[in-house]
């Protein structure tokens, strides 16, 4: 019997068009759960490093968390355009400024207020990040709600000091103090040293001519 396509209706059609393509879409929507949950699997990533080093800002885990985020929240292409979500932008806003004042010299500010710009900066930059993960921090948590040995602020403070201390000496800002209190001394070479000065002493008169004795042998016979 000859199967005539022209007696197809339009529910006809439409079940061989959903056969065909429902795989094809079950591939792609598959596909696309994968995509974004990667890139939300990268933002916690980056998120969980920054919670964990905020009270250890100079450590290389901290920083290099630091630098993935343009590239982790740098959105997605759709086509040949790129698009971002307002969270994303807001993220990469907090970045950028929180960046900028990192690398603004201290000599242009006072030390705490650099210090207290760079915390403000730094606690919007996470909240910017937690409503693009949909974490439930408020700013307060983000600021206060970690723990740090005080023994741990000690030691980045100690070699905070010494970093300087060797850059200086590197520079020739300082010099390096040496303070000599006792020279290796060799007993025998001491003593030695000791007889000659006396033998010597001994050789000169009091107003410093020298003594000679001059001995002549018996006549030959």
């Amino acid at each position: 019997m000859a199967f005539n396509l022209t007696q197809m209706d339009t529910k006809d059609w439409m079940v061989v068009i959903a056969t065909i393509a429902g795989p094809i879409l079950a591939v792609q929507a598959q596909k696309w759960v994968e995509r974004f949950r990667e890139r939300r699997n990268r933002k916690l990533s980056v998120f969980q490093q920054l919670m964990a080093t905020r009270a250890a800002r100079l450590s290389s885990e901290h920083v290099q968390a630091l630098n993935m985020i343009d590239l982790v929240f740098y959105g997605r292409r759709v086509f040949f355009f790129r698009y971002q979500s307002g969270k994303e932008k807001a993220v990469l806003k907090a970045w950028r400024e929180y960046h900028d004042h990192l690398n603004t010299r201290l000599e242009q500010a006072a030390q705490m207020v650099w210090n207290n710009n760079a915390e403000e900066l730094f606690i919007t930059l996470l909240s910017a990040i937690t409503e693009d993960v949909r974490y439930s921090f408020d700013r307060v948590q983000l600021k206060k709600g970690w723990y740090s040995p005080v023994a741990h602020g000690q030691l980045e403070e100690e070699l905070t000091a010494i970093r300087k201390l060797v850059l200086q000496l590197l520079s020739g800002q300082s010099a390096l103090k040496m303070d000599v209190t006792k020279f290796p001394v060799d007993d025998e070479a001491l003593k030695a040293q000791v007889a000659l000065q006396k033998a010597m002493s001994g050789a000169f008169t009091g107003d410093g001519a020298l003594n000679v004795h001059v001995k002549s042998d018996a006549a030959a016979t």
